[in-house]
């Protein structure tokens, strides 16, 4: 038995004493109305209304329980009413710094449109971290394994002079034999500074002949600034490398890719997240 729609049946009929008058007052035939009062009064254990006259009149316990049928209309009125404001509340995520804003302006207006009112928060990957554990936002998208991703998105090595090769080998980064030329030096932002990006680079780097001060970690500015000015490369994703005018080649000596997945406080709201807004965060991290 459904007790709120029993309950409605309920008040409407005694307030107009009548089954058909009640019925119509709430958008139901008066059959339905009449069966669920019915089960109203077999789920109470006594009978709410005097069927020997051709009014619907209250009996002792029908007026009795009228009180507390109605407070349940309130009370499912007032769930109604929480779930409405708590839909529409903002709700916070937290994402990569360095998203282009074109990217955020298009996922924060798609959100909208599928109904939830997004605020997003950019911060590196630990600061991401901090923020969903204090709760200071309802969820975050945060670097995880391959095997463990949402969505994918591929790294490679981007340069600033074009080349003609279809892929980047980090042997081509060995240290030079001449003491006066600079080691060239690969440059990972925050992003990818996670044991699953920059350890297996790291251990990839040591195979092909790289020193490892070779490495470096650094802002997408202050990387790239590096690259303009030297002949270095920066680890990146092709969307990072055309934006800021670099060629973008995959990595040769194996593929590299940045995996994302939704944490929250709450199983149920990454799930939500996910579901809800799973092609939209896709497009936005440029990610498959």
């Amino acid at each position: 038995m459904d007790l709120v729609a029993a309950c409605a049946a309920f008040v409407a009929v005694s307030e107009r004493g009548s089954f058909t008058q009640g019925a119509a007052a709430i958008g139901i035939p008066q059959p339905v109305a009449s069966r669920r009062v019915a089960a109203l009064e077999q789920h109470l254990g006594g009978v709410v209304f005097d069927r020997t006259t051709r009014r619907a009149a209250l009996t002792d316990f029908g007026r009795t329980m009228l009180p507390a049928a109605r407070r349940v209309l309130d009370a499912a009125d007032d769930l109604r009413a929480g779930a409405a404001r708590a839909g529409s509340a903002p709700v916070g995520l937290a994402l990569p710094v360095d998203l282009p804003l074109t990217a955020l302006v298009d996922l924060v207006a798609d959100a909208r449109d599928a109904g939830v009112a997004l605020v997003v928060e950019p911060a590196e990957p630990d600061r991401r971290r901090e923020l969903v554990r204090d709760r200071a936002v309802r969820a975050a998208v945060l670097p995880v394994p391959e095997a463990e991703a949402r969505w994918t998105v591929p790294l490679g090595l981007a340069t600033l002079r074009p080349s003609g090769a279809r892929r980047m080998f980090l042997a081509s980064l060995r240290p030079a034999r001449d003491a006066g030329v600079p080691d060239r030096r690969i440059w990972l932002r925050p992003e990818d500074d996670v044991p699953h990006v920059g350890d297996t680079l790291a251990r990839l780097a040591v195979a092909g002949g790289l020193r490892p001060s070779q490495l470096r970690v650094s802002s997408l500015a202050g990387a790239v600034a590096e690259v303009i000015r030297t002949d270095d490369a920066l680890l990146c994703t092709p969307r990072e490398a055309a934006g800021c005018g670099l060629t973008w080649r995959p990595l040769g000596d194996a593929p590299l890719v940045r995996g994302y997945a939704v944490t929250a406080a709450s199983v149920l709201d990454a799930d939500r997240l996910t579901t809800t807004l799973g092609p939209l965060l896709a497009r936005c991290l440029e990610a498959s």
